[in-house]
């Protein structure tokens, strides 16, 4: 289980991250690109950052932010206070995706059943 330390530099990556891809990335294929969670390991040598994005093919996305990771690190290190900055490696978050579809299957669910018992009703 993380400790404390770990969890607030994990979020500051996050925000970081987030911060650098808005102001400083001209790469097209991270445009709508959202970091959604990072996890850091122990030892602070390696960062797993989870993201998703809107409109646009995750794998572009995803070999976007690898070719970048070099650049996104060295910008990490210029805006944290840490002895070594980790490594970082980019998986895409498809709950948020699951989740639409599920809720798209809920409303075709409900929509199904109001339509049955409307015609239970006549």
């Amino acid at each position: 289980m993380p400790n404390q330390r770990n969890r607030r530099v994990a979020e500051q990556i996050r925000q970081e991250l987030a911060s650098v891809l808005m102001r400083e990335m001209k790469d097209p294929r991270v445009t709508g690109v959202t970091f959604t969670a990072v996890d850091v390991t122990t030892d602070l040598e390696h960062a797993k950052v989870w993201f998703t994005v809107y409109a646009a093919d995750h794998e572009v996305a995803r070999l976007g932010l690898a070719r970048a990771s070099g650049f996104l690190r060295s910008e990490l290190a210029q805006r944290m206070s840490l002895r070594t900055v980790p490594k970082l490696t980019f998986v895409y978050d498809a709950s948020v995706e699951r989740g639409a579809h599920l809720s798209g299957l809920i409303d075709q669910a409900v929509a199904e059943d109001k339509k049955h018992s409307d015609d239970r009703d006549e």
